[in-house]
């Protein structure tokens, strides 16, 4: 594998280190604002876990750990894994965000822009796309995420985007998840917003990536295992220099 393990310290832009474990980065927009709409989070299992179940992700699922791509490290991965939600750090957006087509849009059952003022919403929007391009037995009926299922289901990507913007309660749980860790600090200031949440699913036999800054979902190829098609991707960017190796990544699985 190009990297045996992923990097050791949370990350919050380029040089500020955090020696408090793995994979915490955070999410990153184009706006400057006094105060983001939709604050950054960080990358961690135990926060998104308790975000995701407190809008309504079924508690018989849950959000886990990938600590290295070695194969004696994925076996003690909780099976099985719907989606992959990866924090990265684009060294080329220009570039990335070319990729993907709205005409792949009916490949996947849920796709939606992120657009400004869902400014560092990135996280959020890679965990809908990971949940809600998977069964709708994950959602608890009548919670936030179930009821923005339904209203935005027949929704264009745009729509939805403008959905999420203007859900009084989805922002509210937000951001009271976004002060928790350490994205607690990071109100305003982009440029300590370094990272970017995307989410790989697998439909219908291919690894597709989804991404609300891309033209539309991003068909990587033929795929029947999503955790080892994500990892062979990301080692495949980091190979070719699009990727930094600062990066992370969780699962979204049954719960152990």
């Amino acid at each position: 594998s190009i990297i045996s393990a992923l990097s050791t310290n949370h990350l919050i832009g380029n040089e500020t280190r955090y020696p408090n474990g793995i994979g915490s980065y955070l999410t990153m927009t184009d706006a400057t604002k006094e105060e983001f709409d939709w604050p950054p989070l960080e990358s961690n299992p135990e926060v998104f876990a308790k975000y995701l179940h407190d809008i309504g992700l079924s508690k018989l699922y849950s959000i886990g750990e990938v600590y290295g791509f070695d194969e004696d490290l994925l076996a003690f991965l909780p099976q099985p894994i719907h989606g992959i939600i990866v924090a990265l750090e684009r060294l080329n957006r220009d570039s990335d965000i070319t990729k993907g087509t709205a005409d792949d849009i009916t490949k996947v059952d849920f796709y939606m822009d992120q657009t400004g003022s869902l400014d560092n919403a990135c996280g959020i929007i890679a965990c809908l796309h990971a949940i809600l391009n998977n069964s709708d037995s994950m959602l608890v009926p009548g919670s936030v995420l179930e009821t923005f299922r339904q209203t935005t289901k027949n929704q264009t990507p745009a729509e939805r985007c403008k959905s999420l913007e203007d859900n009084i309660d989805f922002k509210k749980i937000h951001k009271s998840f976004a002060m928790q860790g350490q994205s607690a600090a990071i109100t305003s200031d982009q440029s300590k917003v370094q990272h970017h949440f995307v989410a790989f699913v697998v439909k219908d036999g291919c690894l597709i990536e989804l991404d609300g800054t891309k033209q539309g979902p991003y068909v990587i190829g033929e795929c029947s295992d999503v955790l080892r098609g994500a990892i062979a991707e990301i080692q495949k960017r980091l190979a070719s220099g699009e990727i930094s190796d600062k990066l992370s990544m969780m699962t979204l699985n049954a719960a152990a």
